[in-house]
């Protein structure tokens, strides 16, 4: 005959038995998110970082978060004292203070995307399409120049509805079709393609050179791609604002300025070495903070389904003075959850 053995454990047992399992859960937890912080700091230690501030949405949500964990030590204090209006209505709080962490870290996110720091791993700087290696562009008889991510004639910025204009001149090389030339029009009058510093004109409607060639298939991609990051506002860099006061770039610590479309260092321009790696270093501050972030928001959201259960049961009333081992667990693992939160944000506020 078979022995229940979780029968014969005293009450104060099975609460000790069942606290050690969150507890073990919430180390797991924790040394997950210790290797990840860990891994980002070797990871700065020879590379090219970005910098950039946080999302304002991030700080609410911290706040909403912080209160949650209010309410839900109001709503153990209202099931000690057997006070079930009460304890519904903190349970019910928790809840929307939940709902409302995952909605403010959204919202966080398309600020994050909105600024161009995308969730994949993209470059800091622009390589492929980099206006000026392959293709110029003059604008009214004056070339467009690139200053950060701002699109310049005659050295002042492009007013919004010349960079509209500019932006429906490119969107027609956004596509290129195996072994099919760009249908090209509205050409000339106030848009003219350079290609290695050589302006190109139209033969039939198709692009080509002075000489009567038509551009080949890599240098349709090239164009692509210079198209791209007009659409997407973008200069010299994938995330969108001013360097040095929007965003900032470092290299083993210390931050480097943004001259003439290079990155320079005390003032001096980087060794060839250097600028090689810097073209190439891929973003990954920025990824780091998209995975550590969003892992915490799936333990958050798997969390906030156990608080249905729990407030769902306090509806039923089940907990009381005698009886909130169940209201007491959720609220540990969901303290930690909220103090997590609070570090990985320091950390990311003041490394990130």
């Amino acid at each position: 005959m078979k022995t229940d053995f979780s029968q014969e454990l005293s009450p104060e047992q099975r609460e000790k038995s069942k606290k050690n399992l969150v507890y073990l859960g919430i180390f797991s937890i924790a040394m997950m998110f210790a290797g990840f912080t860990s891994a980002y700091i070797v990871s700065m230690g020879d590379s090219f970082w970005l910098k950039a501030p946080f999302p304002m949405a991030f700080y609410i949500s911290t706040a909403v978060i912080i209160l949650s964990s209010v309410f839900l030590e109001l709503a153990i204090r209202s099931a000690k004292r057997n006070n079930q209006s009460v304890l519904r209505l903190m349970m019910v709080m928790v809840l929307l203070s939940g709902i409302g962490f995952v909605y403010f870290q959204f919202k966080g996110y398309g600020a994050m995307v909105d600024k161009g720091a995308n969730p994949f791993n993209r470059n800091i700087l622009v390589t492929d399409g980099r206006y000026g290696d392959y293709y110029e562009v003059k604008y009214k008889g004056d070339f467009i120049e690139i200053d950060g991510n701002d699109y310049l004639v005659k050295g002042k910025k492009m007013s919004d509805a010349d960079l509209k204009a500019y932006q429906k001149f490119m969107s027609q090389f956004l596509i290129v079709k195996p072994n099919k030339p760009f249908a090209v029009t509205n050409y000339g009058k106030d848009f003219i393609l350079y290609y290695n510093s050589q302006p190109l004109g139209l033969i039939n409607g198709t692009l080509a050179t002075p000489d009567g060639k038509e551009i080949q298939n890599v240098d349709q991609v090239r164009l692509r791609d210079l198209a791209i990051h007009v659409r997407d506002g973008r200069g010299d860099f994938f995330v969108k604002g001013k360097p040095g006061k929007d965003f900032q770039i470092y290299f083993k610590g210390k931050e480097l300025q943004y001259n003439n479309r290079e990155l320079t260092m005390n003032g001096r321009k980087l060794d060839n070495y250097l600028h090689i790696k810097s073209m190439e270093s891929a973003d990954t501050a920025t990824s780091y903070l998209w995975l550590i972030t969003i892992l915490h928001l799936a333990h958050i959201v798997f969390t906030l389904l156990y608080m249905v259960k729990l407030t769902i049961a306090s509806f039923a009333g089940k907990y009381n003075s005698e009886d909130s081992l169940s209201l007491r667990l959720g609220a540990i693992f969901w303290h930690f959850l909220g103090l997590l939160w609070v570090y990985l944000l320091l950390f990311l506020l003041f490394i990130h």
